[in-house]
């Protein structure tokens, strides 16, 4: 195995690596930097779009230069090559520090997403959500949490990943074609020594690669839930892995800044960096894609 540098990003709060298969390109989002950026795998040909709020989560869309944004409180598409932005849809919040966090496409092009809780009591009123392709959003039956994350789908589309990062507890559930979802049920319980689960990614062969948040880390889970491989980084505050590069076998992993004081970030200098690994001996699927006929 090996890790190194792929993008200085210097992030705050990097999040939502996804790949496009397309144009072999690397996205990600810096959400208090409100921006979106797209690099090429070694950290070339890079872009930079401001957006007027930040962005929680996103979606390629089949359109080419399309994007589905899920801003604070509001989803939108975005134009990447006009910088046009559709009319928002609001998502009714819970609460004034609550926003739009993780999301993913399912395999029939809609978008599924979740929110988090901002306020200092951690409360579980977060939910989840689906948005179809006329942009419209419906509430999922799935339980409230504080921290939305973890959003990953099973190689055939019929599970479910996500969790509550407070509750270091990723769940799984049946998920059909026609949107019903199954119970949830626990799917691996994190050590607190481990840190949080936060983004996820899952591979060919169905093993969950999880970011966990203050653990330095992105372990492996295979489709039973237990710990199969483990890639350390120098950064504590790990926050999404996205399977990349021309035959999707480098895992690219966004991490955090935000919330280190100051001996923490000299003691992690590379803190909110994109780091890549190689040699890791599987490799990931295409990402799914909004599909949707409406333009910004």
């Amino acid at each position: 195995m090996k890790v190194e540098v792929a993008v200085d990003a210097k992030a705050r709060l990097g999040e939502c690596a996804l790949w496009c298969d397309r144009s072999n390109r690397l996205w990600w989002t810096d959400i208090e930097g409100r921006t979106v950026s797209r690099a090429d795998e070694r950290g070339g040909d890079l872009r930079q779009w401001s957006l007027p709020d930040r962005v929680g989560s996103f979606a390629l869309c089949e359109r080419e230069g399309l994007l589905l944004l899920g801003l604070a409180s509001a989803i939108c598409l975005f134009d990447t090559e006009t910088g046009k932005m559709s009319d928002l849809v609001p998502v009714e919040m819970p609460g004034p520090e609550a926003r739009i966090n993780d999301g993913r496409c399912d395999p029939q092009g809609r978008f599924v997403f979740g929110l988090f809780n901002g306020a200092p009591d951690n409360a579980p009123i977060c939910s989840f959500f689906r948005v179809d392709q006329q942009l419209r959003v419906e509430r999922l039956p799935l339980p409230q949490v504080c921290v939305a994350n973890s959003l990953a789908f099973s190689p055939d589309g019929a599970r479910l990943y996500f969790t509550d990062s407070w509750a270091r507890e990723i769940w799984c559930c049946d998920y059909f074609e026609d949107g019903r979802v199954g119970a949830p049920r626990t799917f691996v319980r994190i050590p607190p020594s481990q840190g949080f689960p936060d983004g996820s990614t899952v591979d060919r062969e169905g093993g969950v690669w999880s970011a966990q948040w203050q653990g330095g880390c992105v372990v492996r889970y295979d489709a039973a839930g237990t710990e199969t491989a483990r890639v350390p980084l120098p950064a504590s505050r790990v926050t999404c892995p996205a399977f990349g590069g021309p035959a999707l076998d480098r895992l690219f992993t966004t991490t955090a800044r935000i919330g280190l004081d100051e001996a923490e970030l000299v003691a992690q200098p590379t803190a909110g960096t994109i780091f890549v690994a190689s040699d890791l001996g599987w490799s990931g699927l295409p990402e799914h894609r909004f599909r949707t006929e409406l333009r910004a």
